[in-house]
């Protein structure tokens, strides 16, 4: 058979093929550029970075592959045909940090004020999907203006989507949400769905309805930093998780951040050497409890000083203080803490520090990360202001997180748990795997004095008979020997011993294997 050579005239030898990399090239160029370079330097005159650069900081260098850098919107009323720009205003695609994996988006304020359209949700949509397909992170860059207004209920179907896919993506990969200028009315409920949000101090803010609005309907003057800015959300709304000074800090911030954190809910918590050994002794534990059981001491102290090299990352650090909550890492893997706080409210549970709490157990159960939780805690903050906020529904958010969760939990009692806070933290009877306590704990219905009170109401006037009684019965209930005896605790151990105890238990609960029984969903408390 005879082959025959056909020659193509290909334009003059490839010359055609120039042309079109060439306007590929003009084409980049003007999405590299977005809204131009005034607006650029508008954005870095207000001390922000742009769309591309803070990419840049977040991801190794060199590994950012950008999708759907040539997509357009598609709205030609109120002028905007004439108005396009390449990119509309999101730059999406994937890339590593620290190596591994995740995908991201992020909004470009100088295109259009980084307003969503329909193709800007599309995009946002496209890379979700493909991050679920994948199993790696979503982190999401927001600084926008909100909804397109020139395409009207199209930019408002965009939302939509993105937060069906927020709420399928809710479990099955890591969602974060790092707010670095304006984000108001419907687009705040994004980074509200997603497992964290991070914010930037002085230049982000976010609200449901800003303060115009406010003053109209409400007749009250706020600024907008008063009202959603990073401050308020980090101390007073729990909304946010960290506030840091600037783009910079933020982003380097959350490259760290995101080492604590498995790729997806089918992942092993990741694994960092350190040469911290895992029976360290930590002598100085074994004076941290006060000898009076009222006086307060820090709980960070003991998490700092058995966690991997002293490190602790501490969520929501100014919200809800009477309960700590962050990451640390135990022998190498990364451990979910919660903590009572005797400093701030003597460690009582309340309405807030149940929501801090509680949100944060369910995130580590969905991704396999172990629980370790240390108590200190005299009860439910009392009071009709408690009562009338819900603190029966609130505190059992707590309760049911820490129910439902099949991960590895070890629990180390400190000193007091009492009542119904002690079942709450992490007890035995929730399913709590190892569950260790210290000689100064004290496990009991109420405090002495509180139960001696009742018990004795007839002796209540004579104070030297109360504080007698008080003795007794804090040398006969107040510890964790009966609790011991039914099996309730594990072990009593040395302070010094802690993070000896957790490394073991950890290790041996690597492989545990627990499932609920077969449900739709759950319906916790909201």
């Amino acid at each position: 058979m005879n082959l025959i050579s056909v020659q193509i005239p290909w334009r003059d030898g490839g010359l055609y093929m120039q042309q079109i990399i060439e306007q590929l090239e003009e084409k980049r160029k003007a999405a590299i550029l977005g809204g131009g370079q005034h607006r650029i330097d508008i954005q870095h005159g207000r001390g922000k970075l742009t769309a591309r650069e803070r990419i840049d900081l977040l991801l190794d260098e060199g590994s950012f592959e950008e999708w759907d850098a040539f997509v357009e919107h598609r709205c030609t009323d109120f002028g905007m045909a004439d108005k396009k720009i390449p990119g509309d205003g999101v730059v999406t695609g994937y890339g590593t940090v620290n190596g591994r994996v995740v995908f991201v988006f992020s909004q470009d304020f100088t295109v259009f004020g980084g307003s969503l359209s329909e193709a800007h949700a599309e995009k946002i949509c496209k890379v979700m999907n493909q991050a679920m397909k994948v199993g790696a992170p979503i982190i999401g860059l927001n600084d926008s203006g909100g909804a397109r207004i020139q395409e009207g209920v199209a930019s408002l179907g965009g939302y939509a989507d993105v937060f069906q896919l927020n709420v399928l993506a809710s479990g099955v990969v890591p969602q974060i949400s790092v707010i670095m200028g304006p984000c108001a009315g419907g687009a705040v409920y994004s980074p509200a769905m997603t497992d964290f949000i991070f914010m930037v101090k002085d230049s982000s803010y976010m609200f449901v309805t800003g303060p115009d609005v406010v003053k109209t309907v409400t007749h009250e003057e706020v600024t907008a930093e008063e009202l959603g800015g990073a401050m308020t959300h980090s101390t007073v709304s729990g909304v946010c998780d960290r506030a840091y000074e600037n783009d910079v800090e933020t982003l380097l911030m959350v490259r760290r951040f995101i080492n604590y954190l498995p790729a997806n809910n089918r992942e092993k918590p990741p694994y960092r050497p350190t040469p911290d050994r895992a029976n360290r002794m930590e002598m100085s534990l074994d004076t941290l409890i006060p000898d009076n059981p009222n006086m307060p001491y820090d709980m960070k102290e003991l998490i700092y000083k058995v966690a991997d090299d002293n490190e602790f990352w501490e969520l929501q650090p100014e919200h809800a203080q009477n309960i700590i909550i962050g990451f640390a890492r135990m022998d190498g893997y990364s451990v979910g803490v919660v903590a009572n706080q005797p400093k701030v409210l003597a460690g009582c549970l309340d309405i807030k520090s149940s929501i801090k709490a509680g949100r944060f157990v369910r995130f580590c159960d969905a991704f396999n990360i172990p629980i370790l939780t240390f108590v200190d805690v005299p009860g439910f903050m009392p009071g009709t202001a408690q009562e009338y906020g819900g603190i029966i529904k609130h505190g059992a958010k707590l309760l049911f997180a820490y129910a439902e969760a099949t991960v590895p939990k070890i629990t180390v009692i400190t000193r007091k748990a009492y009542g119904g806070a002690y079942d709450v933290m992490s007890s035995k009877h929730l399913r709590g795997d190892v569950n260790l306590a210290w000689p100064s704990a004290e496990i009991a219905v109420m405090g002495p004095k509180g139960a001696v009170e009742i018990i004795f109401r007839s002796d209540i006037g004579d104070e030297v008979k109360i504080a007698d009684r008080t003795e007794q019965y804090r040398l006969k209930f107040a510890n964790p020997f009966i609790a011991g005896s039914r099996g309730y605790i594990d072990d009593v151990i040395a302070p010094h011993a802690t993070r000896k105890r957790v490394c073991r238990s950890l290790a041996m609960l690597r492989e545990k294997q627990l499932d609920n029984p077969w449900r739709k969903h759950d319906n916790i408390p909201l």
